[in-house]
């Protein structure tokens, strides 16, 4: 019989030891940003057939430079999403790969995902983010080559809604199904309400034809530097509010309609970076301003695998830092749920709340120290008008400090159909988010949102 060396069965004890051991074990608030631009989002020269790419058209910046800047700004994971184009799977084969791979041994602390800004066929764009392993080059590539709508060198060839579900289909059988968050939902909307080239009703279709790849939207969009449009939301009838997208800032729109049907559709910040306010540009570095949260350990599969799950928070201007967030039925039950996760309740049931937010110790990249000025926890349920909804405000007067701890709780009953449960808060005196005009200060409109705990109620 063949003997195992000492070390390998070491290895092999720790492995079962964890398999066994409780999942949260070595897990951790790691912040991290899925939208970041390098030189590799190209500009075309199209005097040249086919278009010759040229070199930091959309950013002057390297992965390396950006990987680096992500560190400094407290970032753990950082995703490398550039522009496609006619014929940039080339780019990204030739030139992208290996600046990724000389990026990850530049900055070894930093893990950085394969990734990039899809053209979304019939539509605008999504991150999206490659599962880590032997094949994410090569998965990356067959997508962008064969679904992407800028692929082509003819204009508008794959403007095709079709298409945007023939690629879930085929992202959704591979191996380590890769992971897409839609990028500012509403940039295109011409009113609040009023919808551009994406709408609800899409979300629902691409949602339904793989949950487990589409899997949630920015809910704060990048270019929040941008002194004239937050978030280069140009359309004064549709901004943002708060930095927040409308989908997600409006209590009882998009987002929770798609959160009261029972879809785990999940949301983040981003930076969408380009080229930085200090060098000219709109947009703050990655880490710098905006920071999505994940639950897990600080190893790629751990973080890919909370995003897809949903244990997740956004965050601006590093208001919070951590986040724990647990609802269980009301009376001494040991069952509880957190973000991400679902709790089964008898009907009739009461549901009790409980939150606990911490404020960082370090000043943030504004060198300021923002307090919270109020949370609130929000409660949807299914119903056949559209979600019903429940908001319960805490203030100072309303938390307990426990250090640099907030806590509170709330019960109330439970939904009588299967709802939800999420917080969010601000460093405002707004008691909803209003509309972001020209020329005001990011930093001083900072607001977190949690992703939702769910709630099924049992018969």
């Amino acid at each position: 019989m063949r003997t195992l060396p000492l070390l390998t069965l070491l290895a092999l004890s720790a492995c079962a030891t964890r398999a066994h051991a409780d999942p949260d074990d070595g897990r951790r608030w790691l912040a991290g940003d899925h939208h970041v631009h390098s030189e590799w989002s190209v500009d075309w020269d199209r005097s040249t057939t086919p278009p010759t790419p040229i070199r930091g058209g959309d950013s002057p910046y390297t992965r390396t430079r950006n990987a680096q800047q992500a560190l400094a700004h407290g970032l753990s994971w950082m995703v490398h999403t550039d522009h496609g184009g006619p014929g940039h799977s080339a780019v990204t084969r030739d030139h992208a790969w290996p600046a990724l791979l000389q990026a990850r041994q530049d900055v070894p602390s930093l893990i950085q995902f394969n990734g990039m800004e899809f053209d979304v066929p019939a539509a605008e764009h999504a991150s999206l983010i490659i599962a880590p392993g032997p094949d994410e080059r090569d998965e990356l590539i067959a997508i962008e080559r064969g679904y992407s709508r800028n692929e082509p060198l003819l204009a508008d060839a794959r403007n095709d809604g079709k298409l945007m579900l023939d690629a879930l289909a085929h992202m959704r059988t591979l191996p380590s199904p890769p992971l897409v968050f839609v990028n500012h939902p509403s940039r295109t909307a011409t009113g609040v309400g009023q919808w551009g080239e994406v709408e609800l009703a899409e979300l629902r279709t691409w949602h339904d034809a793989a949950p487990q790849v589409l899997a949630g939207m920015e809910g704060a969009p990048g270019h929040q530097a941008a002194p004239a449009h937050r978030g280069l939301y140009r359309n004064a009838a549709a901004p943002t509010f708060g930095g927040f997208d409308q989908m997600t800032a409006q209590i009882g729109g998009v987002w929770d309609t798609m959160l009261a049907e029972g879809r785990r559709f999940w949301i983040t910040a981003t930076s969408d970076s380009h080229v930085n306010q200090r060098d000219g540009g709109r947009d703050f570095d990655p880490g710098q301003y905006s920071k999505t949260y994940v639950w897990a350990r600080h190893e790629a599969g751990d973080i890919f695998e909370g995003m897809r799950a949903g244990r997740m928070f956004a965050v601006t201007g590093d208001l919070v830092d951590a986040l724990d967030l647990t609802v269980r039925a009301a009376g001494g039950t040991d069952r509880s749920a957190g973000i991400g996760d679902t709790l089964a309740v008898p009907a009739g049931a009461k549901l009790r709340v409980d939150l606990r937010v911490r404020q960082p110790i370090q000043p943030n990249f504004n060198n300021q120290r923002p307090a919270l000025h109020h949370i609130e926890v929000i409660v949807g349920a299914g119903g056949d008008a559209g979600p019903q909804m429940q908001v319960k405000r805490f203030g100072p007067e309303r938390w307990k400090s426990e250090g640099r701890w907030l806590t509170m709780s709330w019960e109330l009953p439970a939904p009588e159909r299967a709802g939800f449960v999420r917080v969010r808060g601000t460093s405002t005196a707004e008691t909803v988010p209003q509309a972001d005009v020209p020329g005001e200060d990011p930093w001083q409109d900072l607001w977190f949102y949690s992703n939702p705990v769910f709630v099924e109620v049992t018969r």
